[in-house]
């Protein structure tokens, strides 16, 4: 497998899309839907993985994985952090401690 690069080509980008994604315990997240780019620093911000695992994504919504997560990238992305759960709740619900730890994962109706 190679190593994740910050950096992007066309090629590289689309080599993303389909691919399986699973943590680094070896727990299927889901598959690579599209990538995210930050124009102004030319590199991948994060990944939208759908059809996600319903025992770690609550409802199987699409979510936005930071790519700083991705720790390899070959056949399959794995990710160095993944949330043991995530919930759909709004974030006016949520109490002002979870709100800083939920900003990490955008979720995509």
């Amino acid at each position: 497998m190679m190593e994740k690069e910050e950096n992007f080509n066309t090629e590289e980008v689309t080599s993303f899309l389909k691919l399986p994604v699973y943590t680094r315990g070896g727990v299927y997240v889901g598959h690579v839907n599209n990538v995210f780019i930050d124009m102004d620093e030319k590199r991948v911000s994060s990944l939208l993985v759908s059809n996600t695992n319903p025992t770690l994504v609550e409802g199987t919504v699409d979510v936005a994985v930071p790519y700083r997560w991705v720790t390899s990238v070959g056949d399959i992305v794995i990710l160095s952090y993944f949330p043991e759960r995530v919930t759909t709740k709004k974030k006016e619900e949520e109490p002002e401690e979870m709100e800083e730890d939920s900003s990490e994962i955008d979720l995509v109706k």
